[in-house]
């Protein structure tokens, strides 16, 4: 009787050790998980601050009587894109790396169509000149500084969450148990963006 006993205490505690692991390894994967939600958020946040900024910056742009069509086309068609790109993608972005990819390509087009609308704006002193253009360029500016920096801690996060992801025992508890948690996918350094800018007038 008491051995029956002893082996059930034993196997009681048992239970209990293996239900605390499991919770702690569950609940520490939310914890990264949601870190990497509120970095991309925060990612998400300065590339919508980045489009609003669009629309003010080609309107000021065409008051240049002669300025390059051609370029603000392209302007506006990086951003049409990106808005396009953002709601096909939805809230499970994270959870596909395409949709994910697809959505940094529409990113990285806007930024070489800003780009090179600030580079063709250097042929035109005068839109230079004015103060209205000066604070949207600047604006724009300090936006992409803090896009990279968002980036940064983006895959930073996301570095740290998959880690955990793939520790041991995580690993093996994820795959037992079927919880819902997979690899969050980084962002890439642009194509061609280890060369120097060529830039011809």
């Amino acid at each position: 009787m008491n051995k029956t006993l002893g082996c059930l205490l034993v196997l009681l505690v048992g239970a209990v050790l293996v239900g605390f692991l499991l919770m702690g390894q569950y609940n520490a994967l939310v914890e990264v998980d949601q870190g990497v939600r509120a970095a991309w958020s925060e990612v998400e946040n300065h590339y919508q601050r980045r489009a609003d900024l669009v629309p003010n910056l080609v309107a000021t742009v065409k008051g240049a009587a002669d300025f390059e069509q051609e370029t603000l086309q392209r302007v506006v068609e990086a951003r049409s894109r990106v808005g396009q790109v953002s709601a096909e993608a939805g809230a499970d972005i994270l959870a596909d790396p395409q949709k994910f990819a697809r959505f940094q390509q529409a990113q990285d087009e806007l930024s070489s169509a800003l780009s090179r609308l600030l580079v063709v704006v250097e042929r035109y002193p005068e839109l230079r000149a004015t103060q209205n253009f000066a604070d949207l360029q600047h604006q724009l500016e300090g936006t992409e500084n803090r896009i990279a920096v968002a980036r940064t801690r983006f895959n930073e996060a996301a570095l740290l969450y998959n880690a955990r992801l793939k520790r041991v025992p995580t690993r093996w508890f994820v795959d037992l148990l079927g919880w819902a948690f997979q690899e969050r996918p980084y962002f890439q350094a642009q194509q061609g963006a280890a060369e120097a800018p060529k830039v011809e007038f």
